[in-house]
């Protein structure tokens, strides 16, 4: 994507009622929405949020499935999620909003049991050791979803990294998680939730193109 095309898009963004882009600074002196998410969407609906939503194929997904349920789009490239932002709102759907922010600061967006559910999909694995630290479902991030999700709130990991999904299964079973349902290749072996099925990405259909296993993980805080 060319320098042009990503500025004009930034600048979109700035107009787009749906998109919340606060500084770091910002969020880290306390965002005004935090505790008060049921006051920008103007309803007591359930949270659900998507960390690394990219264009946000997934948030609209399930927004448009679910329009009892409030959705959150959350990445740091603005550019990305633009194309989400605008479809939702030609679209109307005024259970969609989009936050650019780094993932590690979701505790000081969120507060605690403020969530119902957090949907990771298809995030970068961090297959090299030196990166473990940002892969999206090490026990320290782990530890911020358990903060800001309320009692019996779950998490959904579909990537088609085999990688990430055994290392976050050997993870959670230490970590004082409950896994509820694990599946190493969703199209193959029955049993996956409808939206997990439903609900594809533009990458997701490249994998598939080529015989790439989708694999799915749901599982929550022990209580």
């Amino acid at each position: 994507m060319g320098s042009k095309n990503k500025l004009k898009r930034f600048v979109e963004n700035e107009t787009f009622s749906n998109v919340l882009q606060p500084s770091r600074e910002e969020v880290l002196e306390g965002i005004s929405w935090k505790g008060k998410w049921r006051d920008f969407f103007k309803n007591d609906h359930p949270l659900v949020l998507e960390l690394g939503c990219g264009k946000g194929e997934y948030t609209l997904g399930l927004a448009r499935r679910h329009p009892d349920s409030n959705y959150i789009g959350i990445d740091i490239k603005g550019a990305r999620f633009w194309r989400g932002a605008k479809t939702a709102m030609e679209e109307g759907l005024e259970n969609v909003a989009f936050l650019r922010t780094q993932i590690e600061l979701i505790d000081r967006l969120f507060a605690p049991a403020e969530v119902s559910e957090i949907w990771i999909t298809f995030p970068d694995p961090q297959i090299k050791y030196k990166r473990t630290k940002h892969r999206m479902t090490n026990p320290a991030f782990l530890q911020k979803y358990a903060q800001i999700l309320h009692p019996g709130g779950v998490v959904h990991l579909k990537t088609d990294s085999e990688f990430l999904h055994g290392y976050t299964l050997g993870i959670l079973h230490g970590s004082g998680y409950e896994v509820l349902y694990s599946n190493h290749d969703v199209y193959k072996n029955e049993g996956s939730p409808a939206a997990v099925l439903e609900i594809q990405t533009f990458y997701e259909n490249q994998y598939l193109e080529v015989g790439k296993p989708i694999t799915y993980v749901q599982f929550r805080p022990a209580n």
